[in-house]
């Protein structure tokens, strides 16, 4: 996402600046007339201004090569790429014909004035400092919407979010709830089993304390009342079956 502080728009205002003090230097060339010192001395600092400019240029190009290798990982866009490649090739355009201006006057010294006009016609074609400016703000306004735009996807993915951890937590206390009754209903699973065990404790020390009886009241008698004793303790092991087990 390109804003205020990427170096490219820094960079890109500081070879504005140049080529503004460039342009204002250049008219002030062609009013001078050829062949004296001082239009020989606005030569070589055009020309030297020109080269310094094109040196940046081929940097401020080294960097958008890096950039677009990984657009993502930088914050921007194929469609920003391609603005700072237009906005690239128009100054290098710019600086070259304006040098290519120079360097024709510098050789025909006031004979090829056709070739030279030729040359600021061609000049006057290209975008001036007005028109750079506007350009800017145009700039100036798409990164605003950018900015804009990509802020509203920041809050909107956060908002997504909070969502979806507002849905978690429901699930979560759902499942606690679930949790804790699934705890309750062991513990009255467990209680009931208790109650059963004593129970069965219960009956089964009745039991003994009956055979032990009926032992003693075989021992006692005889077989005929052995047989009798039997039949009574069938009878009575099965009511007391039916009454632990049926009721």
């Amino acid at each position: 996402m390109p804003s205020a502080q990427d170096p490219f728009y820094v960079v890109k205002e500081e070879i504005q600046e140049s080529i503004d003090k460039l342009q204002s230097t250049f008219h002030q060339w062609e009013r001078i007339h050829s062949d004296t010192g001082e239009q020989v001395h606005l030569t070589k600092e055009l020309l030297a201004a020109c080269d310094s400019i094109e040196w940046q240029v081929d940097e401020l190009d080294k960097a958008i090569s890096v950039a677009a290798r990984d657009p993502s990982w930088y914050g921007i866009d194929e469609v920003e790429l391609e603005k700072r490649r237009r906005w690239t090739s128009t100054v290098r355009t710019q600086v070259s014909t304006m040098k290519r201006a120079l360097e024709a006057g510098k050789e025909l010294n006031g004979t090829g004035t056709t070739s030279v006009s030729g040359m600021r016609q061609e000049l006057m074609r290209l975008p001036d400092s007005h028109q750079a400016g506007r350009s800017n703000l145009y700039s100036a306004q798409d990164n605003d919407d950018l900015i804009a735009s990509e802020s509203d996807r920041q809050m909107l993915l956060i908002k997504q979010q909070d969502e979806e951890l507002d849905e978690l937590s429901a699930s979560v206390q759902r499942i606690g709830g679930v949790g804790l009754t699934i705890h309750e209903e062991l513990l009255a699973h467990d209680k009931i089993i208790d109650e059963l065990g004593m129970e069965m404790d219960s009956t089964s020390n009745r039991l003994d304390f009956v055979q032990k009886k009926v032992a003693m009241i075989m021992k006692k008698a005889g077989a005929k009342s052995q047989i009798l004793m039997i039949l009574f303790l069938v009878v009575l092991f099965i009511v007391l079956f039916v009454l632990v087990f049926f009721t």
